[in-house]
């Protein structure tokens, strides 16, 4: 039997130096990620479609380290195509892809009508399945059977209990999503690429405002997590910086809760 290998702590979380790009990362936990890879040192790509809350998080990045925004609309095959053609005329490999970028609705059965399981469904999954087949070039360019290059794309609790409001197209498209992204990692690995979701639960964003703001919202919110509050940035950005660094070099398919226990209720 071969003698354990020494372990380094100074790197075996080391994301410094990594080219990242986070979809949507303007705002909500797409930008608590974001955060967390400039604060670690990486050379960080954020995207979103509105242009003046790209510039404002763009700008508030930089003040931290390295960061650099591309506007972009990945609900269409196009929009993800012309991304990732900017981004390789910067950059000749992609170390990190974050899959961030979502849309949410919610409605009773009777309302939720095609167009809005379309507008859910063109970005939660098919965005993020055009954005892994045009990225794979650059993700291969920066992979290493020691170092693979990383998928992490964000599902939700919802793709894994039922949720309580109407979201059907939301709570299915994420259920898609862990399996496209178990099925992507099981064809991807012998390229080694590691493709991983992470599934948040309650965290303060823009698409959970309306719970929130809501009387008594995140009291309300509060009493279905066991751990007793809902999600800060360095509860995001913590196993997406895991999932990234080498620690995570031999960890693909996983689907991993971030919820405070949330998902044990369910």
């Amino acid at each position: 039997m071969p003698l354990p290998e020494p372990v380094d702590p100074h790197r075996l979380f080391d994301v410094s130096g990594k080219v990242v790009l986070v979809t949507g990362g303007s705002r909500g936990i797409g930008r608590m990620i974001a955060q967390g890879f400039v604060a670690a040192g990486a050379r960080v790509y954020i995207t979103a479609r509105s242009e003046e809350e790209l510039a404002k998080a763009e700008a508030e990045l930089r003040g931290e380290g390295e960061c650099r925004a591309i506007r972009a609309d990945l609900s269409t095959e196009a929009g993800a195509r012309a991304l990732v053609d900017e981004l390789a005329a910067d950059e000749e490999a992609l170390h990190v892809l974050v899959n961030n970028a979502g849309a949410n609705w919610g409605a009773p059965l009777e309302k939720h009508d095609d167009k809005a399981l379309d507008r859910v469904f063109s970005l939660n999954v098919k965005g993020v399945f055009h954005m892994i087949r045009f990225a794979l070039p650059l993700l291969k360019a920066a992979a290493s059977a020691q170092d693979p290059a990383r998928v992490i794309t964000v599902g939700s609790v919802a793709g894994l209990v039922v949720p309580d409001s109407g979201v059907y197209g939301y709570a299915a498209g994420k259920a898609a999503v862990h399996s496209l992204s178990r099925h992507l990692a099981r064809e991807l690995a012998p390229q080694h690429v590691n493709v991983n979701v992470l599934a948040p639960g309650s965290f303060p964003s823009k698409m959970t405002q309306f719970l929130f703001e809501a009387p008594q919202g995140e009291e309300f919110l509060i009493r279905n997590i066991p751990s007793g509050r809902t999600g800060r940035t360095a509860d995001i950005a913590g196993p997406a910086l895991f999932l990234a660094s080498p620690a995570a070099a031999y960890v693909t398919g996983a689907v991993l809760t971030v919820d405070g226990g949330w998902a044990l209720l369910g």
